[in-house]
């Protein structure tokens, strides 16, 4: 019973941690060499709605099923809305149920830092801005292949960049 226990419930519980943490290393390194944005807390106030500095700088998390692109179904890319940087691509991003947008995989990995965060008495990869440092969400291991993983990211994080269609293309 106890060795039954110990392979379907505790060894791949251990192994998604190590995944995390692992996710988290690679995109700490691979982010070191970015140029940071270093704002002061009045400087990013004056550049962003009440709603994103709530979330991009003091880690906030808006309603579930309240924010603006958690439907958004058109072609496009979804940029930082505190530095405008590459986060995500329309093409992988999903409806996971869970009230925000989903993304089985950033548009650039080297735009997006992880993070283990231990807030709320239980432990979370937090998903953070590479350039601006913005927190833009939570990443679980919860997700679609090929990665498995689900980027959960607040609408207020984000500004959506609509394709530009071939007519509108001069």
């Amino acid at each position: 019973m106890s060795n039954i226990f110990y392979r379907t419930l505790i060894l791949p519980l251990y192994l998604s941690f190590i995944q995390i943490n692992l996710l988290a290393q690679t995109g700490e390194a691979m982010n070191s060499a970015i140029k940071k944005i270093v704002k002061s807390d009045e400087e990013w106030k004056c550049d962003l709605t009440k709603e994103e500095f709530y979330i991009l700088r003091e880690k906030g998390t808006e309603r579930a099923f309240a924010g603006e692109y958690n439907k958004n179904k058109e072609p496009g890319n979804y940029v930082c809305a505190g530095c405008s940087s590459l986060l995500f691509s329309s093409e992988k991003k999903y409806d996971s149920g869970s009230g925000w947008p989903s993304f089985w995989e950033p548009a650039e990995e080297t735009n997006i830092i992880s993070k283990l965060d231990s807030s709320l008495g239980r432990i979370r990869t937090e998903a953070l801005c590479a350039n601006c440092g913005g927190h833009l969400g939570h990443v679980f291991n919860d997700g679609p292949d090929p990665t498995g993983l689900r980027y959960c990211i607040n609408s207020g994080a984000l500004h959506f960049q609509k394709e530009k269609s071939p007519d509108n293309i001069k």
